[in-house]
């Protein structure tokens, strides 16, 4: 649900504190759109007025709206927050008890000294919970009653700064009045990965040092400038603060990984989705991985106990893949290669899978390109000699896992239709169907997962062309063991 509550909450004309951050899987997957028409947004307005009054009362001066070059010393303000004296004896348990309506802002003390008094404490309460001693629950005020602390609001003039601030109240406080404001990210080890905007492009290097002020561990802030390379599935990417260093770590899942973010293709969105497939593998099992990227499928099956082939086409990611073997130590598991998925299929592919399919290791082919891999298909076409297959009539063929896109009412319907059309025969009913995510408003990510029918394997028309997406010219550069 907390999808449709953002695209609710995103279409308003009130300003709101919406911060854009990966979204869970929703509940509502699968359901046709239509059916949610009716879902009214009125608590969805409530919730975003509460946002807008929580903004108001810690807001920066109006100064600094529009601003594009960050001056942190312009968010220097003081505002009235209430308070409440309490004795030092019973001052833990007061606090504790307290938790609901205590202030809570980054850098700042919520306990402080009362000037000439030893025996007192003062504790800062949140203005947006507390306004008289009625905002306290009832359970709030037997507490206090047990402990002796008069129920009695003073007030305190409190200095914020920028450091007291959050990202999104910084950027809310810049930006036009009733923008989106962005503050949420994909984190790639040290990185962070925007996809900002027009409105917001004129603040981006102001976006970019917030980011890094705002989060530990960040150190440098990019912004994607167009779509994804549909070859080498990488895209050019402006660094708007930091350090502009593009070899990163990350670890997903238990397993290492490093790279070249602006070289490769590496989403921390698909976590699951990695860890779901290896699930379904079993020690002894075989993976062929047709577009492997640098390993997040590859190497945490061959950690599973499969032995892996895996194949991609960018020099650099097969470069990084290399590399993530050896330092998982499961090089010895995985042979890899760089050529195109279709003459993957028809290369090593075709020449392993008989004698693959002769032991009693199962057999899966890994096809994660979802702008394009579901038009691969056609390559399975004939892949094996049509005199081998009674000796293989009581065995399981390989089970294929392939992703793709869909912009459709029903996205499942969508890629067993396209499917269909690419391997030539009817999967209705041959084929399991799973959705992976939510990658834009009206677009999943969706995994069809099905085993190669016999038809299509030993088909005596086999179908050998070039994907005009992956260039003939940039065949095998490397097939070798990564040891």
């Amino acid at each position: 649900m907390w999808r449709f509550i953002y695209q609710c909450l995103k279409n308003v004309s009130a300003p709101s504190l919406v911060t854009l951050r990966p979204l869970p899987r929703s509940p509502f997957c699968g359901v046709p759109r239509s059916a949610l028409a009716n879902f009214a947004p009125t608590h969805l307005l409530m919730v975003e007025q509460k946002s807008v009054e929580i903004l108001d009362l810690y807001g920066p001066p109006p100064e600094v709206r529009g601003m594009t070059c960050l001056d942190r010393e312009a968010f220097g303000h003081t505002v009235k927050v209430p308070t409440l004296r309490i004795q030092k004896d019973v001052l833990h348990k007061a606090v504790k008890n307290l938790k609901r309506v205590a202030l809570k802002r980054p850098g700042l003390k919520r306990v402080l000294e009362v000037a000439g008094d030893e025996s007192h404490k003062l504790l800062l309460l949140d203005p947006a919970s507390v306004s008289s001693p009625t905002s306290f629950s009832e359970a709030e005020k037997r507490t206090l009653g047990d402990l002796g602390v008069p129920l009695q609001i003073g007030h305190h003039e409190l200095r914020i700064t920028y450091e007291n601030l959050k990202a999104d109240e910084v950027l809310r406080a810049v930006l036009p009045e009733g923008q989106d404001v962005t503050s949420g990210f994909s984190r790639v080890g040290h990185i962070a990965h925007l996809n900002l905007r027009e409105h917001q492009l004129p603040y981006r290097k102001l976006i970019g040092q917030v980011l890094i002020d705002k989060n530990s561990g960040v150190t440098c802030v990019v912004n994607k400038t167009n779509t994804i390379d549909s070859t080498f599935r990488n895209f050019q990417m402006e660094v708007l603060a930091g350090d502009g260093n593009m070899v990163t770590k990350v670890r997903e899942n238990g397993v290492s990984y490093e790279f070249d973010f602006s070289q490769v293709y590496w989403n921390p969105r698909l976590s699951t989705e990695h860890e779901r497939v290896v699930d379904l593998l079993r020690p002894g099992d075989v993976v062929l991985d047709v577009f492997a990227g640098v390993g997040p499928f590859a190497i945490p099956a061959a950690r599973h106990g499969c032995s892996v082939l895996a194949n991609d086409l960018n020099p650099e990611s097969h470069r990084w893949l290399l590399h993530n073997c050896r330092l998982n130590k499961v090089d010895g598991k995985v042979r890899t290669f760089n050529m195109d998925g279709r003459a993957f299929i028809r290369g090593p592919l075709r020449e392993a899978l008989p004698s693959l399919l002769q032991g009693p290791a199962e057999v899966h082919v890994v096809m994660n390109l979802p702008a394009l891999a579901l038009e691969f298909l056609d390559a399975f076409h004939g892949l094996l000699d049509s005199d081998s297959e009674p000796e293989l009539v009581a065995r399981a063929l390989p089970q294929v896992h392939c992703y793709g896109f869909s912009k459709q009412d029903d996205p499942r319907q969508d890629v067993v239709d396209r499917a269909s059309a690419s391997l030539g025969v009817r999967m209705e009913g041959r084929c399991s169907v799973h959705m992976v995510r939510n990658v834009a408003p009206n677009k999943e990510m969706m995994c069809i997962s099905f085993h190669l029918p016999r038809e299509v394997l030993f088909s005596n028309h086999s179908v050998d062309k070039d994907s005009p997406e992956e260039p003939s010219s940039k065949r095998q550069k490397c097939g070798e063991p990564t040891d």
